[in-house]
């Protein structure tokens, strides 16, 4: 045999062998690539496929599983990020809230932060009005848990629903979805413009590129300690409440591990909340309105601090319950005398501000004798709109508006409803309730 036959036999075999070789590494490859096909819900875990598909347990789509596999299978692995994470119910670092342009249900446009997170302790889930799998049991479960919470709802606890889908979730049809759900006052469903929502759900940490597979999980929260939590969406609303219970007993103080404490994203400054009157200054607008005398007042520093508060509201053209009870609470003032001006603040908000000129205001004040310190307040519309829907008492038709007094001390956290067609005596011992414990 010849040298050059020798050589060639030689190169031959060894390319045999590689290729051998490389054709048991492809299939070692092609046998991991198959094991790292499986599926899995991110609700319900234990759901699993080697194909893509849908959960037949709530239809959500299936989603792959990152699996890290050794050739001969010996030691396999499973890591599902997102499905991990999502089973645990355990306290997170607080998220960097912006302060995003927002609408509801009703059209109002709102600061998503200072208007909706900020002095409450917050429950958020995040779902889309055309949705047919779980969008409809996670706003069932949040039902329920409105129900659960009683007057708290709105007051002390706010339930926020934002769309992962705002193009097509248009106030108006989130109004539509939320009435399936009976949802009441202290429920808001919100949208927006497309880059602001994304980077609203970005900063909370529940970005997806397909609305389809938002998270099922719920954050709750309180700002003011620096608190967060989340849990699953579909658990009991008893867990639930829970939950939320446990968020609103936290306070700075037992939460300093904490990097930021009510947090309020207004350029690079951070405020801290310690005490009820530091929380209420996070909570109500510090809006310039203007009272019946033309004078420009502070809402939050010239009205509420310090005070004991005493908040209705009406408009001057109104023919129904506004003049009696205007004439009611005259009767009020008289009971509480000289206290009203000084510890005491007595302030009718116009639901019609585009009419009720200060002018306006200061005659029909005039009309029912209405003495120093009770302001009638009005302003520039968004203005007004603003501090109403802090306080309660926004409507879309002024006719509509509350007949209910709001009265309260910033400096105690005490806030109570009374009737304004109550009897004066009535109202004034509560209203003097509320300033005792102010000086106490």
């Amino acid at each position: 045999m010849s040298k050059r036959t020798r050589t060639g036999l030689i190169i031959l075999c060894v390319a045999l062998a590689f290729a051998g070789f490389s054709n048991t590494t492809r299939a070692q490859a092609g046998q991991v690539k198959r094991e790292a096909a499986q599926y899995v819900c991110p609700m319900h875990p234990e759901v699993k496929s080697k194909k893509p598909g849908k959960c037949p347990k709530c239809g959500m789509r299936l989603r792959a599983e990152e699996i890290v596999a050794s050739p001969d299978k010996e030691a396999t692995k499973e890591v599902t990020k997102e499905a991990t994470a999502d089973k645990k119910d355990a306290s997170i670092s607080p998220p960097q809230i912006p302060d995003t342009l927002v609408t509801d249900q009703d059209g109002r446009r709102l600061h998503f932060n200072s208007d909706l997170v900020q002095g409450k302790t917050v429950a958020i889930n995040f779902i889309f009005t055309t949705c047919t799998t779980i969008c409809p049991p996670l706003t069932a479960t949040f039902r329920k848990l409105q129900q659960g919470l009683g007057a708290r709802a709105g007051r002390e606890v706010q339930l926020i629903s934002i769309s992962v889908d705002p193009l097509t979730d248009v106030p108006e049809r989130l109004k539509s979805f939320a009435a399936k759900f009976d949802a009441g006052p202290g429920w808001s469903f919100v949208t927006g413009s497309k880059p602001d929502i994304d980077r609203l759900l970005k900063a909370l940490g529940v970005a997806v590129a397909d609305k389809t597979e938002h998270t099922p999980m719920i954050l709750i929260g309180n700002a003011a300690a620096g608190y967060w939590t989340r849990t699953y969406g579909l658990a009991p609303a008893s867990t639930l409440l829970k939950a939320l219970d446990e968020a609103a007993s936290k306070s700075v103080a037992t939460n300093a591990s904490a990097k930021t404490s009510a947090t309020v994203q207004s350029g690079n400054e951070a405020k801290q909340a310690k005490t009820p009157a530091e929380s209420a200054a996070l909570y109500f607008p510090n809006l310039t309105l203007l009272t019946q005398d033309n004078k420009p007042v502070r809402f939050f520093d010239d009205l509420l601090k310090g005070k004991t508060v005493l908040i209705n509201f009406a408009f001057t053209t109104c023919t129904g319950v506004c003049p009696p009870m205007t004439a009611n609470l005259a009767r009020v003032q008289e009971f509480l005398g000289d206290r009203v001006g000084k510890d005491i603040t007595m302030i009718t908000i116009s639901v019609d501000p585009t009419v009720d000129t200060p002018a306006a205001l200061k005659a029909y004040a005039e009309k029912f004798k209405a003495k120093p310190g009770w302001y009638f307040l009005t302003g520039k519309k968004e203005d007004i709109d603003r501090v109403l829907y802090k306080v309660g008492g926004y409507v879309e038709d002024k006719a509509q508006h509350s007949n209910v007094l709001i009265v309260g001390n910033v400096e105690t956290g005490e806030w109570m409803k009374v009737f304004a067609l109550a009897k004066p005596a009535e109202i004034a011992a509560a209203v003097t309730k509320v300033a005792a414990k102010a000086q106490q």
